[in-house]
Parts: structure tokens; sequence; C-alpha cells
């Protein structure tokens, strides 16, 4: 049975729901039920000998007996009750308490997972509704063993419930996941970079996501590098926030084997559940254009009481806008090049790239970044390519190894004409990346030339001094007003209201564009050394923009002229 028709089955569990339940809910039933019916499927096979093992150490202790189970399971979790998904249906009096048991006989890292369902409460009301034995009944019929429904298809199952969930609630299915597409092109150029991964045997790389989601960002690694080298292992860590999510993550890093220990539940940015872990690859989609006032007061007090010691040293952005909060928390993270150094990869919005003025704090941390060489390339992926939003979205790659020829250099790579268009649209997604696209941007990346659709740039070509222009103060006579006092005796006074800045490219001597550009026309005017400010911003658009002329005027003469002709044929139909 493929993924579409799986998920369709699992979905029309809301037919049951309906009338019983708002819209918004069906999820957080539907969801962990999925959940329960992989688990169980997953454990089918050693469920037999799981139990034998139960019986024959029950009175060792906790830990020890753990121990035993989980190398019995084959798996990092076990049920030790004797009834299974289906088996618990045949006594249908007594669901709830069965239902209830089956659950509590799961390993304390599983019952975690229906903890943050909060599915307890959910299991009684549906019993209370005479619904919980139709509704465990079609989960039931659904095969969602391993064999059938392989992990890469359930996680992308779960990513679809989630999205038609979303939408019936109107909440923003992009909070949760990625397009699996653009996490594929994230993955290749990460690993773009680090070809010992894909040719060493044994090699193990760990891989951070702090925005984790349901998990799909690892998994989607994971995948990749096993299939270009099935000799590594890659360790991931995530942290997520939403419970629901954090739960599915869990449950998926639970079925693949993962140490589910490193994926933390709880806000990334106000509580770091991974302080001082450094990873080798780290990738991210945090909420565009999310404000982060409810953490404020965590923020600035690590900014103010840490400074460059914490993840916020260079400066902070605008409240309105945490997501540049994200990257600064990712490079924290990074190893230091002397242990073979990090890459990261996070998807941002337009703003992050020219967002404020010089000395502003998003101006401060692109600076930081740029000249500590740590930005490597800026990819401009299409709009319409993610499900809550059709703006324009960039993934940028951060690292503090970069190849030699890269050093310096930042590459810009327009890939926004790059896609397909969809059959069907999903939410606000319209696009996708296909193949070839993928592969075409992972090309312009590793061929590092100029062209069409690539652009190469110093680091320093980003950056700019803004210097205030001032000019004299005179009185009602037209005359100079000089100061009179300490150093500005005898200096002409600044009116504030002639007062005016420039923006001068680093690259730029700052006297000779004054001299050219501004005293021509303003020959009294001279710069405020102590007020100028070094700024960085990428207008990433403008190095891209092609000039398309005007029609030729006889050509727009002659369109109108038919269209008026076109409008007084229709005139006359309508009066005659």
């Amino acid at each position: 049975m493929n993924t579409n028709a799986t998920s369709a089955l699992i979905w029309s569990v809301a037919d049951l729901l309906r009338g019983n339940f708002r819209q918004s809910e069906y999820g957080r039933i539907i969801l962990p039920f999925t959940i329960l019916r992989r688990l169980d499927c997953v454990l089918e096979a050693t469920k037999p000998a799981v139990l034998k093992e139960h019986q024959a150490k029950k009175d060792m202790p906790a830990a020890a007996l753990d121990r035993f189970l989980v190398k019995k399971s084959g798996y990092q979790f076990y049920n030790t009750s004797p009834m299974t998904f289906t088996t618990l249906l045949g006594d249908s009096a007594n669901v709830r308490a069965n239902l209830t048991n089956y659950i509590g006989s799961f390993s304390d890292n599983v019952r975690d997972v229906f903890e943050r369902f909060n599915f307890q409460p959910l299991i009684d009301r549906l019993e209370q509704d005479n619904l919980l034995y139709l509704v465990a009944k079609e989960f039931a019929a659904i095969d969602l063993h391993p064999n059938v429904v392989s992990n890469a298809h359930m996680g992308a199952m779960f990513e679809e419930l989630i999205r038609k969930f979303a939408e019936l609630s109107n909440e923003t299915a992009g909070e949760h996941f990625t397009p699996r597409e653009v996490i594929r092109l994230m993955v290749e150029l990460l690993f773009a970079g680090d070809d010992e991964a894909l040719t060493q045997a044994g090699i193990v790389r760990t891989l951070y996501d702090p925005t984790a989601g349901t998990g799909g960002m690892l998994s989607v690694a994971e995948e990749h590098l096993h299939r270009l080298n099935p000799l590594a292992r890659l360790v991931v860590f995530g942290q997520e926030l939403n419970p629901e999510s954090y739960a599915i993550c869990k449950a998926d890093m639970l079925i693949k084997g993962q140490d589910i220990s490193n994926v933390i539940y709880g806000n990334t940015l106000s509580e770091d559940g991974l302080i001082g872990k450094l990873f080798d690859y780290m990738l991210s989609n945090p909420p565009f254009g999310v404000e982060w006032k409810k953490i404020e007061k965590f923020i600035r007090d690590e900014y103010t009481k840490k400074g460059y010691e914490g993840r916020f040293g260079p400066g902070l952005p605008r409240v309105s806008d945490g997501s540049l909060l994200f990257l600064l928390h990712l490079i924290s993270k990074m190893r230091p090049k002397a242990e073979g150094g990090s890459r990261i990869g996070i998807v941002l919005n337009g703003s992050p790239l020219f967002t404020g003025g010089a000395g502003s704090g998003e101006s401060e941390i692109r600076k930081w970044i740029i000249e500590n060489d740590w930005l490597e390339t800026i990819v401009a992926l299409p709009t319409d390519m993610f499900y809550n939003t059709g703006i324009s979205t960039y993934v940028w790659i951060v690292t503090n190894h970069k190849k030699p020829e890269r050093q310096g250099k930042i590459q810009l790579i327009n890939a926004a004409e790059f896609y397909q268009k969809m059959r069907k649209n999903l939410g606000s997604k319209r696009k996708e990346l296909g193949d070839a696209d993928i592969e075409r941007i992972v090309k312009l990346y590793g061929a590092f030339e100029e062209n069409e659709h690539s652009k190469i740039f110093d680091n320093t070509d980003f950056g700019y001094s803004t210097i205030t222009v001032e000019r004299p103060l005179r009185d009602e006579q037209g005359n100079v007003v000089l100061g009179s006092k300490g150093k500005q005796k005898g200096q002409p006074q600044p009116d504030s209201s002639l007062r005016d800045t420039e923006n001068v490219p680093l690259k730029d001597d700052i006297q000779a564009y004054f001299e050219r550009e501004v005293l021509p026309h303003v020959p009294d005017a001279w710069i405020d050394h102590d007020k100028t400010k070094v700024g960085y911003e990428i207008p990433f658009n403008r190095h891209f923009y092609k000039y398309v002329p005007p029609r030729p005027l006889e050509e727009i003469d002659a369109d109108l002229k038919q269209l008026s002709a076109e409008i007084m044929g229709l005139l006359q139909e309508v009066t005659a």
C-alpha cells in the first residue's frame, strides 16, 4: 500500500470524530493512535521473546531488566503487556482499561511520548462518547509494519497528516516541518563540503537541529548519508518546543534506534537543552518573523551577563523577528576549526539579509559572521515553496572551515527560477524542487564560478561605513556660529536640521568619497568621524537584477488602438 493510500485510511478516522470533536481536535487523537499502531507493528516480531524474558527476569532491578528487554526487543523500547493493539479489542466492554494498561506496559521512553500528547483524557472522552472501540478498530485494520511503510514514508505521512490538521485549525503547518526537497538540498550542500564523510568506512558524524519539529531534517540527513556511505554513522540531536511534534520526533528516533536522550523538549532559545555540546553538522528552519517577546528577559539576561561567552554576544535583532537568534545559537555550537570545524544550513526569510542599519543588532550580527569569514553561501529559493507562506526564502551555509579557494569569499546563488509547479497546491506551497533542480544548485555551488546564477564576492563587498555629514549652524545674518568653550572653541557648530548620513562602501576611501560625492554639492560640509559606524548588508536581489527595456512607443500605441477598436465593437453590439 502506498503512503498516500495509508494516509487517506488514517485520515478517514476523522469521519468517526465529526460531531463529537471540533476539527482542531482531530490531530490530538489521530496522531497518537497512529504512533501507537506503528509501535505495535514494529514490536510484533520480537514481542514473544520480550514477554518470555520479562517473565523470567521480572524480579530483577528495573534498570537491569530494562537492558535485557531492550536487547530482546531489538529496539530502544519494548512492551511487556500480553496484549497487542489488535487483541486488546477482543474484549469490547473493557477497551479503555485494556488500552490504558497496554500503553502503561511500554518502556518509560515511550510512555513519555503519550504523556506529551496528554492522551489519557482523550481516551476517556472517546469512551464517554462510545467512540473508543470504533476508533481503535479502524487503526487495528491499518498495517503500519516497517516492511509495508518505510521509516521515510512514515515521516512523510506524519507531515501530511499534520498539514491537514493545521489547515483545519487555521494553524501554521510550516511551524512543524520543512518540505522534504528543501531539506535534501540543504543536506547535499552540507555534505558537499565534507568529502571525508562520503568516503571513509566507520566514520561517525553528529547532526543537530534546534527546531526539530517531527524530525524531518534529522531523518532526511541520516538517510542521505547512508546512501552516500553505508558505512558512515550519523548521531542526531535536536530540541523541539511543540509537545506533539516532539512526541512524533521522539517516536521516530526510537524506531530508528537513535538515542532519544539526544532529543530534548523545550524552548531552544530560553533553555538550551544541550549546553556545551558541539556538532559537525547543523540544520534549522526556524519560524519566519516570529517575535521573541515572551522570552525577552532570558535572552537579554544572557546577552548582558555573558556577552561573547554566551550565545548572543554580537547583538540582538529586533523583538519582532528572532530568526537570527537561532543562527547565533547554532554558531555557538560549532566545533573549533582545529577539531574539524562545523557546517550549518539554515533557512531564513529576506529580512536577515538587510534589515537594520549600521550599529543595529541585525547589522552587528552580520558583521560578526562575515568578518569571522563564516558565511560561505546563500541560495535564493523560489517563492511559494513553504506550506504557510509564499515569501522569498534563502538557505544560508555557514562554516568555520572554508576550503582555501573560498576563504574571504561569499557565493550567492540565485535559484529562484529553479522549480517545477506542483500538480496540486498544498496550502501556500505551489512549487517544488525537482531532482534536476537540486542537482543544478549543488553543481553551481561546487563549481564556485561566476555566471548568470552564481556571483562571488569578497567579504568586504557587503560592508559599508555610515558617515555623518555635518553643515554649519548660521545666525540670522548668515554667519557661521562658532563654539566658545572647550574643544569646540572657535570650531563651526553643526546645524542638526541639516545633518545627513552617507553609506560609503568599505572598499572606498572615506575622504576620497566625501570629496567626490559630497563637497561639490555642499562645500561647507564636514564629517563627524566620532559618529562613523561600520555596517553590513547583503542586497541579494540587486546583484541579480536584470534590466528589461520598455516596449517601443509605437508597439504600445498599436496595442492601445487595437483594444480601443475592440471596446468600440463591443459597445456597438450592446447598443445595436
